[in-house]
C-alpha cells in the first residue's frame, strides 16, 4: 500500500475525540506534597551536616546541594499550588494562598542560612499544606 492511500485510510477510521475533564492536569493521584517534604528534609539534613563539619570543601558542596534542594522544594510547591488546588479549595481553605506564599518564601530563605530552625519552619509549613491536601482528597 502506498503512503498516501494508507494515511487516508487511517484518517478515515479516526473517531471524533471524546471530551473529558479532570480536577487537575492529569487524573488525580499524581500530585503529593511528599515530594516537597522529602526535599525539605534533605535541606535540613544538609544544614545539620554543614554545621557539624569544619571542612571547607565539604561545606561548599553542602551549600550548593542545599540550594538545589531548596529550589526543588519551591518547584514542587508551586506545581502543587498551580496544578492541583482549585478555587473551590481556596473557598474552603482561605489560608492556602498565604501558606504557599510563606512556604515558598521560607524555601528561599533556607538557601541563605544554615539555621536548623528555618528548615524546621519550612517542614512545619509543608506539613500544614500536606494536611489540607489530604483533606481535599477525602
Amino acid at each position: 500500500m502506498k503512503l498516501i492511500p494508507k494515511l487516508i485510510s487511517i484518517f478515515e477510521n479516526l473517531q471524533t475525540p471524546e471530551m473529558v475533564s479532570a480536577h487537575c492536569d492529569l487524573p488525580c493521584g499524581v500530585y503529593d506534597p511528599a515530594q516537597a517534604r522529602i526535599e525539605a528534609q534533605s535541606v535540613k539534613a544538609i544544614i545539620e551536616k554543614y554545621n557539624a563539619s569544619d571542612d571547607d570543601s565539604f561545606r561548599t558542596r553542602a551549600t550548593i546541594i542545599k540550594e538545589e534542594r531548596a529550589d526543588l522544594v519551591k518547584r514542587h510547591l508551586w506545581i502543587l499550588w498551580t496544578d492541583y488546588f482549585k478555587p473551590e479549595h481556596l473557598e474552603k481553605y482561605p489560608e492556602l494562598h498565604s501558606l504557599f506564599w510563606k512556604a515558598t518564601k521560607t524555601a528561599g530563605e533556607v538557601k541563605k542560612t544554615n539555621e536548623v530552625a528555618v528548615a524546621d519552619r519550612l517542614l512545619d509549613e509543608i506539613s500544614e499544606i500536606d494536611r489540607i491536601f489530604w483533606e481535599t482528597k477525602k
